[in-house]
């Protein structure tokens, strides 16, 4: 058959797509927005509000990989004693956060690029009598990982973090050198688009210390960091109605900078619950509708040790004046919008107070279609349902719209009203842009927050992260406020961009906590689509791969797997953190039931070559090729080469190398739990029932824009990486095929 006849094929089988590209021939044709990237993530947080169109965010960690709490002592695989790696990544990016508890795995090996750098915590010679002799704590060496942009136990009460960026070009590991309670979790962002960065990627050296003007900035927070010669609404309010009018602005393309009040401290506690709404463009419904208190970083304004900050925050802030008798709130995430912007509070108990607010703003510098309204989403779980996850954001259908384009930008939540630290149990897992894999798994709520060990009961305030209010116990609680428990993560250089959906879970399938919960999710969303999915092939549906002109010469014949995502417990635990579970109503009912069925995909693999079409929007700005695949297939590793095709031609295009596609590990992982700080790992083999996994690879504008359809090579690379020195995976390595989804990047279009 004729390659031309394949491509008629193609064109009927993607015909479900069409409705896609009707539907955008309006959109944009300006270029892309240049996305800041390492240290000017940082310094241009004014442009917090851009799309990120062809970026991707990833947070890997040590959780569990069968579904349970053993979320330290996890590796993907074991080398030398001392390299246990825990994160193995091939292509290029900026590695922005890392996390530990304590200083356990210390000494670290950063490998960026080939070259193996070795970081280590103060706590690292001595680790059994640290807690007890260390007064202070800090990395080494601590030029290149200072205050504010790192911080160790000492300060965070319980983890070291580490936010200093790392570029990469090729490659980026991480190994720990001791596996005692070895847990961590990292923030990387890749990219489709190199010459659409701020600056190029230059390798990471640990002996460059970090730029002293982000330094300077991040000291900042707590204060106002918003400019000050712009246009300003100021006024006083007096509670006087159940709802207020603050401000109604009328403005073209404008950005708030700051949205500040100050209320009387004696009546900041009754205050906390007024409910603040914010209206863009005169759209249906507010983008801000949260309660006071948790929208400004903390669960209630109650001040248990009577400190100047309760949130010292960078882009938020709560801070007591004693001498004023007032406290004073701020938020300097900028907030665009195009024609209007509405400010009202609701649900007031009428009392005469009178509070004074300030509102600055100044032109929009970056166009509609580059820019994306701020949400502050809130949600009540009053009672959460036992082997359900808390969802805290789900982007489609909020405000009416199915698909938004922007960014998750950070949370903050109540997730006690009992001073019950135990409900911290939970893993972040966030889906983007309907992936059925987790695009970012957490290891557990407190340590998402900056915290470990539930902060030893402790309370904190960092600029991106922390644990502002609670008791550590309720015993020692000093009034029913002391006993909420609350925390906050703020996310800007490591923000996670999403192209049509972004949904926000915590697992509750490990927990069996039935605690009040309250959230509030920051995030960044213009309602257009900036990622559409323009094709779908299944591998082994024949028809299908003949309309993809699949070919793959030495692959498997067609093979059904039965199994499971990674979502957490499949079935319901039999035991719980801090609980005694014969006292949960309801408990014992579900021990044992089915919350994640199995379920079967089919497909092949090959240790060769694979080549197949896809159907993309011919004004597409690079493409996201998703492949689901069987992840018992351990360290899957290929040359990825894109030929642009041609409608009618028989022949593709040159074909050009884009980069490796590499999933490291797999279902198969080393665990390592020794008695002792000090004592040598242990070699332990954890197999999970967990095949199905979603990996992802971008593909660059300069090759796909302007093309219909694209010609993927997958040439399949060898590897002898051993489980652990001596002894192989159990499945030798090989290309897994289950499915490929086709994503779209496009300027998204929106009119408002």
């Amino acid at each position: 058959m004729k390659y031309s006849v394949y491509l008629i094929l193609l064109m009927v089988f993607s015909s479900t797509t069409n409705f896609v590209f009707s539907q955008n021939k309006t959109r944009s044709k300006t270029t892309l927005p240049v996305i800041p990237i390492a240290m000017d993530a940082y310094r241009q947080w004014d442009k917090w509000p851009q799309q990120r169109i062809g970026a991707r965010a990833y947070m890997r960690s040590t959780y569990d990989r069968t579904g349970g709490g053993s979320d330290a002592g996890n590796f993907l695989f074991m080398n030398q004693h001392d390299h246990n790696v825990t994160l193995d990544l091939a292509g290029s990016g900026v590695f922005y956060f890392f996390r530990t508890n304590h200083w356990h795995g210390s000494p670290w090996h950063f490998v960026v690029d080939g070259q193996d750098y070795t970081v280590s915590e103060t706590a690292t010679a001595n680790p059994v009598d640290a807690k007890k002799n260390i007064t202070k704590s800090s990395f080494i060496p601590a030029n290149a990982f200072p205050q504010p942009l790192c911080w160790t136990w000492e300060i965070t009460k319980g983890s070291d973090l580490i936010w200093t960026p790392m570029p990469f070009n090729d490659s980026f590991r991480i190994a720990y050198a001791r596996t005692c309670y070895g847990t961590g979790y990292y923030i990387y962002h890749l990219y489709s688009n190199k010459n659409n960065l701020s600056q190029p990627i230059n390798s990471w050296n640990m002996n460059t210390a970090p730029d002293a003007d982000v330094i300077e900035l991040l000291n900042r927070s707590g204060t106002d960091i918003a400019p000050q010669n712009i246009s300003v609404k100021r006024g006083t309010l007096k509670l006087n109605n159940e709802q207020l009018l603050i401000a109604n602005i009328n403005r073209k393309s404008s950005v708030v900078r700051a949205l500040k009040f100050v209320i009387p401290m004696a009546k900041a506690e009754a205050l906390e619950q007024l409910r603040l709404q914010v209206t863009w463009d005169e759209r249906a419904t507010p983008s801000i509708d949260v309660p006071l208190s948790l929208f400004f970083g903390a669960g209630t304004f109650y001040n248990r040790e009577n400190k100047e900050y309760l949130v010292k925050g960078f882009p938020i802030n709560v801070r007591f004046d004693y001498q004023k008798q007032v406290v004073e709130l701020a938020c300097y995430y900028p907030m665009p919008f195009f024609r209007s912007a509405k400010f009202e509070l609701n649900e007031i108990v009428p009392s005469g107070t009178e509070i004074s607010y300030e509102i600055r703003y100044e032109p929009l510098q970056m166009p509609i279609h580059q820019s994306s309204y701020f949400h502050a989403t809130y949600k009540d779980i009053p009672k959460p349902e036992m082997g359900r996850e808390l969802c805290f954001l789900d982007t489609k259908g909020i405000e009416g719209v199915d698909n938004w384009s922007g960014s998750f930008v950070g949370t903050s939540f109540i997730f006690s009203h009992q001073a019950n630290l135990y409900t911290l149990e939970g893993d972040p897992r966030f889906f983007f842009d309907d992936s059925k894999t987790p695009q970012a798994q957490g290891t557990g709520t407190e340590e998402w927050c900056g915290g470990g060990d539930y902060w030893g009961g402790e309370n904190m305030t960092l600029p991106l992260a922390g644990h502002p209010c609670g008791a550590s116990e309720k015993g020692k609680a000093k009034n029913e406020k002391d006993l909420i428990q609350s925390a906050y993560r703020f996310l800007l250089a490591d923000l996670m961009p999403f192209g049509k959906r972004a949904v926000i879970t915590f697992e509750h399938s490990e927990n069996v906590s039935q605690d009040h919960y309250k959230a509030v999710t920051y995030w960044y969303g213009l309602p257009a689509a900036s990622l559409i999915k323009t094709d779908s092939l299944d591998v082994g549906d024949i028809p299908a791969e003949q309309a993809h002109h699949y070919n793959a010469p030495a692959a498997s014949k067609v093979d059904t797997i039965t199994s499971r995502y990674e979502w957490g417990q499949h079935t319901f635990p039999g035991g719980a953190w801090g609980y005694d579970v014969r006292k949960v109503p309801g408990y014992a009912e579900k021990i044992g039931k089915e919350i994640f069925p199995a379920h079967s995909e089919y497909g092949r693999y090959h240790r060769d070559v694979s080549e197949f079409t896809i159907r993309v929007d011919p004004k597409n700005v690079g493409v996201l090729l998703r492949r689901t695949l069987d992840y018992s297939f351990p360290n899957q590793r290929a040359e990825v080469f894109v030929a642009p095709v041609h409608p009618g031609s028989k022949e593709t295009g040159a074909w050009e190398k884009i980069g490796i596609w590499y999933l490291a590990g797999s279902n198969t992982c080393m665990y390592s739990r020794p008695p002792g700080e000090l004592d040598a790992r242990t070699h332990i083999v954890k197999t999970s029932n967990r095949r199905f996994r979603d990996d992802e690879f971008l593909i660059p504008e300069h090759i796909s824009k302007g093309q219909s359809y694209l010609r993927i090579r997958i040439r399949f690379l060898p590897g002898n990486q051993m489980l652990y020195p001596g002894h192989p995976f159990p499945k030798e390595t090989a290309w897994s095929e289950l499915k490929y989804d086709v994503f779209s990047y496009v300027i998204p279009y929106y009119k408002p």
